[in-house]
């Protein structure tokens, strides 16, 4: 039955090869949700990622041939005297005082080549290694080849160094050995804090009831169930368990056939590294969702926060000046023209706000200087930083902690480059002020030609009456009916200024309306393009990084 078992075993393991390529892959994929996710999750939750990073790195850079078991056990168990039994040498102090191993021992079979910094970086120190060689053992220990074993300290050890010394170790082996007692194998200690927290590395697990030969045959049978029942809680079902007894060699034939098969499979290194994969990932699963938005976040958000920048960066307040300016300059150019002069004494509404609006009048340079438009007020302020907010709680719609603060952050990140990117923007606009009409030049035409004829036939009038005063013979006025060419030419010219002027009027509204709202659009563009850049594109460069991170922690799943 046993050897049934043990085929069974082998044959699933066979089917868990880890490919080295895979496993590189999935750290890789690690490597890159860790710095996607940097400075937008806490360093804290991302130490673990970066340790088995790390860590992977550098036993994949060491020796392929060697593989690490350690054994790990409470005090009294007897993993020092399991290790010596092992080694068929007395290496590592026995003994019934607490602590009884202090330090880690490590015993390795076979050349050395590669091992010694191999144990460099597990940071056992040269006195407590040895060689497990010699000539008198022939062939007999060939098997073993490659092998590293460490004696760990008491991991239940009255100095906090033994114990810590023990965590670091754990974290670095490829096979942990875990030695239980028959008096101590379900205490709650080992059981919590260890050997529940390796439920992920069970293909590189292997628990044994040392001692075994304390316990009466019928004895043995029960508490291995009970033992296995344990570990089944702990998540570590299937793991190997083995009985063993270090005072007698066939105690640690299960033992040893283990070892064999560990080294002879050379996956425990690879199988442990993508056990610690596993982990990470779990841990780092919450941190992502469901998938990120494929588009730029909604237009009702977009529109709310361009009209919020509007309002923000005054472009009412100058749409409003480029209506009264058109009227100004449209008058100016289709009134009479012995008014105009006067007209012209008028400010002019984008004057005023140092918005040239492109007049060919107004020097170039003026086109970057600051605005004269009045600052937001309270009310438009707290309009901005609600239409900020919701584009952030609208592109962070069920994302998982801390993404929305980080969206939220990413929004408001610019905020204090706003006021002055919205005035560049306003006033390096093209408000369309910059081409006066042609209908401007054929009705100010029209105003020249019928003024010319009034003042003609009031110089035509004044010209007959001077010769009257000098009693010179008076002019014989040409008439139209009964009404005199001069007094036509006069009247008529005034009369006809009137007409077009009074005709012109609804059309100047009407342009002038119409150039308000196309100012008002390209406004709305430009301090749209400013929310895009210093709003819109920090909230998605973050969604993108989320997206990132969602896809290679998609990647470093085991497949």
């Amino acid at each position: 039955m046993t050897n049934i078992v043990g085929r069974v075993r082998e044959a699933l393991r066979a089917d868990q090869r880890v490919d080295p390529d895979v496993l590189i892959a999935r750290l890789e994929a690690v490597q890159r949700f860790l710095r996607a996710v940097d400075g937008q999750v806490p360093d804290a939750q991302l130490v673990a990622g970066h340790t088995v990073v790390e860590r992977a790195g550098d036993r994949l850079a060491l020796s392929g041939r060697h593989t690490v078991v350690a054994l790990a056990g409470a005090t009294g168990s007897g993993k020092s005297s399991l290790f010596n039994a092992l080694a068929r040498m007395d290496l590592s102090p026995v003994g019934v005082r607490r602590p009884t191993t202090g330090v880690a021992h490590a015993c390795v079979w076979g050349p050395l080549d590669g091992a010694v910094r191999l144990l460099d970086w597990v940071g056992v120190l040269p006195r407590h290694r040895f060689v497990r060689e010699s000539p008198l053992d022939g062939d007999d220990e060939s098997t073993l080849h490659g092998l590293v074993l460490l004696d760990l300290p008491d991991f239940d050890s009255v100095q906090q160094h033994h114990r810590l010394e023990v965590d670091r170790l754990l974290g670095l082996v490829d096979l942990v050995v875990w030695v239980v007692d028959p008096q101590k194998y379900a205490d709650r200690v080992i059981h919590t804090s260890y050997l529940r927290e390796f439920h992920r590395h069970k293909d590189v697990t292997v628990v044994v009831l040392n001692q075994a030969d304390r316990l009466h045959p019928t004895e043995l049978p029960t508490v291995l169930d009970d033992l296995r029942r344990l570990l089944d809680a702990d998540g570590l079902g299937g793991v190997p368990l083995l009985p063993t007894v270090a005072t007698d060699p066939a105690g640690l034939a299960g033992l040893r056939a283990e070892l064999e098969r560990t080294v002879a499979e050379r996956q425990a290194a690879l199988r442990r590294l993508s056990g610690d994969v596993d982990a990470v990932v779990a841990d780092l699963e919450p941190l992502v969702g469901p998938e990120p938005p494929r588009t730029r976040p909604g237009d009702a958000s977009a529109q709310e926060l361009t009209r919020a920048l509007a309002g923000a960066a005054g472009v009412p307040t100058v749409a409003q000046a480029v209506e009264g300016a058109y009227r100004h300059r449209a008058v100016s150019s289709t009134g009479w023209p012995l008014v105009r002069s006067w007209r012209k004494l008028r400010p002019d509404p984008l004057r005023r706000l140092h918005l040239p609006g492109r007049d060919p009048e107004a020097p170039a340079e003026s086109l970057i200087s600051a605005t004269s438009v009045p600052d937001p007020t309270a009310a438009q302020r707290s309009s901005l930083h609600l239409a900020i907010r919701a584009v952030a709680d609208r592109s962070s719609t069920d994302l998982p902690a801390p993404w929305p603060a980080a969206v939220t952050a990413a929004a408001r990140s610019r905020l204090t480059d706003l006021p002055g990117a919205l005035d560049h923007a306003v006033a390096a606009t093209d408000l369309g002020m910059d081409r006066r009409p042609a209908w401007w030049r054929v009705v100010g035409g029209i105003q020249w030609l019928v003024t010319l004829a009034a003042l003609g036939g009031l110089l035509w009038l004044l010209l007959g009456y001077a010769l009257r005063f000098l009693g010179l013979p008076p002019l014989e006025h040409p008439r139209l009916g009964e009404v005199p060419w001069p007094t036509v030419l006069l009247l008529g010219g005034l009369l006809a200024g009137l007409l077009v002027a009074v005709l012109t009027r609804p059309v100047v509204g009407w342009a002038a309306r119409r150039a308000r709202r196309r100012a008002e659009q390209r406004l709305l563009t430009s301090v749209g393009s400013v929310g895009e850049k210093h709003v819109l594109d920090p909230v998605w460069a973050v969604l993108a990084r989320y997206g990132t991170a969602r896809e290679a922690l998609r990647e470093a799943e085991r497949r």
